[in-house]
């Protein structure tokens, strides 16, 4: 089986960065109180760190049964973040057109 979690955790410490950055904008412009748009984030880097924690504990473990499981459920919470990401952008693409 491929080994799918350094790249997960790769991938979830950037869009991390990127959504905490929006949550920021955000709370700065006060836009926040106008959409659902900081609950999408904030789900988003929920999921994220969750996802973030858990592949970087797949890559540890020397156990290859809990790595797998690890790794699964990293990747299953990384899907969940870029859904949440995704409404995201379709708010602000409403919401600027």
């Amino acid at each position: 089986m491929k080994k799918t979690a350094p790249h997960i955790l790769n991938a979830s410490t950037n869009l991390l960065g990127f959504c905490l950055v929006i949550i920021t904008s955000l709370k700065i412009t006060k836009f926040s109180h106008h959409s659902y748009l900081d609950e999408f984030t904030v789900g988003a880097i929920f999921c994220l760190m969750v996802s973030c924690t858990l592949s970087f504990l797949a890559i540890r473990t020397d156990k290859e049964k809990l790595s797998d499981k690890l790794e699964n459920i990293a990747d299953i919470l990384f899907f969940v973040a870029l859904i949440c990401i995704s409404l995201a952008v379709c708010i602000v693409s409403i919401d600027v057109v």
